[in-house]
């Protein structure tokens, strides 16, 4: 059985992990909250050292057959859309690169037409000679689907349920295969069997109550520690952000919340990574940091050809789906969201440095052991 079909027995009979992780959601007042904090980073410091990896996005398209209620890239938003050709693929990395980023996350919208299975296989292969850290957030896939951007040197995937409440998913998503709900819940499991090295989980937090979506998202990492055991997992915990579409989330996420959200996840699964993206505000991120986070992304741009002004050739308005003539006030594709912490990825870096943690820009090579998909 799969853990869509597992999830509602999880939920209602948790094990002693996820009843003790609930246990360190409850109320907490400044003392409580406090020692949660200092216990999550002396966890940190055991078992990650004083590191914080480094990545950045590369978005490949912002073209999709979705209508997401929530999502800027939402076929039905009006938006000036794009997809990368493979040499401008490469350059956005030469790019990145250049500012001494190793470690490249793909990003697409889900449109078989502009973002296939070969296409993907291409820009990875295309990297992966100059790129040791390769991962991949597009639409999910079979397993079979995903083993030739394995095997073209993809590392790792990152799959977001968005909200783990079934209701709530489906009232969010209005058209389209992300509909499916089940299927999306299962993708990491599909991911694993095709041999990710990396597997990355997360909600959207605001589309449902926070303590509901980090209960659900705790049972999920348990469940794929115990059945995904060949794959380090990493885990993100994601706020809305503002879009084209102008979405209000239902649900706050407070500050306090996600401070105690973050180190019950830190306490309850010492060795699994913690994700940080630029969603957050520059403030926010330094005092997070030494936390309980493990990876940041830095200096990130959520629109295709953001880098380097690539993929203006075919920029292009769409509205519900259909691509529409119109003159463009704008020589950029829409990004997916608006981005918070706009500092360099070289501020990032110094930013680390002054809370007494190392930048790492790669910490995997293919020539430790000859193959992209070694443990």
């Amino acid at each position: 059985m799969s853990f869509s079909e597992k999830l509602e027995d999880l939920l209602a009979h948790p094990n002693e992990r996820i009843r003790s992780f609930q246990r360190l959601l409850l109320p907490a007042d400044d003392r409580q909250l406090s020692a949660l904090a200092e216990k999550s980073v002396a966890i940190t410091r055991q078992h990650f050292g004083k590191t914080m990896r480094l990545f950045a996005p590369i978005y490949l398209s912002n073209e999709c057959v979705n209508s997401c209620s929530y999502c800027g890239f939402s076929r039905e938003n009006a938006i000036l859309r794009t997809t990368l050709e493979v040499d401008s693929v490469a350059s956005e990395a030469s790019h990145l690169l250049g500012e001494g980023f190793r470690n490249l996350l793909l990003v697409a919208g889900e449109h078989p037409k502009f973002v296939s299975g070969d296409y993907l296989r291409r820009c990875v292969g295309r990297l992966a000679p100059s790129v040791p850290g390769i991962s991949v957030e597009v639409a999910p896939m079979e397993a079979d689907g995903y083993r030739p951007i394995v095997d073209a040197g993809a590392e790792g995937i990152v799959v977001y349920q968005e909200t783990y409440h079934e209701k709530t998913y489906r009232s969010l998503h209005l058209a389209g295969p992300k509909k499916d709900y089940a299927w999306r819940l299962d993708c990491p499991e599909r991911a694993h069997e095709a041999g990710f090295r990396r597997i990355g989980i997360g909600a959207l937090f605001g589309l449902h109550d926070w303590t509901s979506e980090a209960l659900a998202l705790a049972t999920h990492l348990d469940y794929l520690q115990k059945n995904c055991w060949r794959s380090f997992l990493t885990v993100s915990l994601p706020r809305i952000r503002p879009s084209a579409g102008g979405f209000s989330p239902p649900s706050p996420f407070p500050d306090r919340a996600f401070i105690q959200t973050l180190c019950a996840f830190r306490i309850s699964f010492p060795h699994v990574g913690i994700v940080l993206s630029t969603r957050e505000s520059p403030r926010f991120r330094d005092l997070l940091a030494p936390l309980g986070i493990t990876m940041m992304s830095a200096g990130s741009l959520t629109e295709p050809g953001g880098y380097t002004g690539q993929g203006q050739d075919d920029l292009h308005l769409t509205v519900r789906g259909k691509r529409v003539d119109t003159e463009k006030n704008s020589s950029h594709a829409t990004g997916q969201f608006e981005i918070s912490d706009e500092r360099t990825a070289a501020e990032i870096a110094g930013m680390l440095r002054s809370k007494g943690l190392e930048p790492v820009w790669k910490d995997w090579d293919t020539n430790i052991t000859g193959s992209r998909h070694a443990a």
